[in-house]
């Protein structure tokens, strides 16, 4: 993966499994994260503190990205 400093990464569905892993290497490669969840607040928060623990930026924002009304409170 390149360089991703100064870049910002938005994963969905980023609080377990694919979604997690795919945040965690955005991190590594420089990206700052937004772990996107719907539903796992707990999992969200270990995917943070995870990629936070490990110098990189994260935080965690709810919300279903299938409902348009989601998206527009964020």
């Amino acid at each position: 993966m390149s360089d991703l400093k100064g870049k910002v990464a938005v994963v969905t569905g980023a609080s377990k499994g694919i979604g997690a892993a795919i945040a965690k290497g955005l991190s590594a490669a420089g990206a700052a994260v937004v772990v996107n969840y719907s539903s796992s607040t707990e999992g969200a928060d270990r995917v943070v503190a995870d990629i936070n623990a490990n110098g990189g930026k994260a935080i965690a924002v709810k919300g279903d990205v299938a409902k348009a009304a989601d998206a527009a409170t964020v």
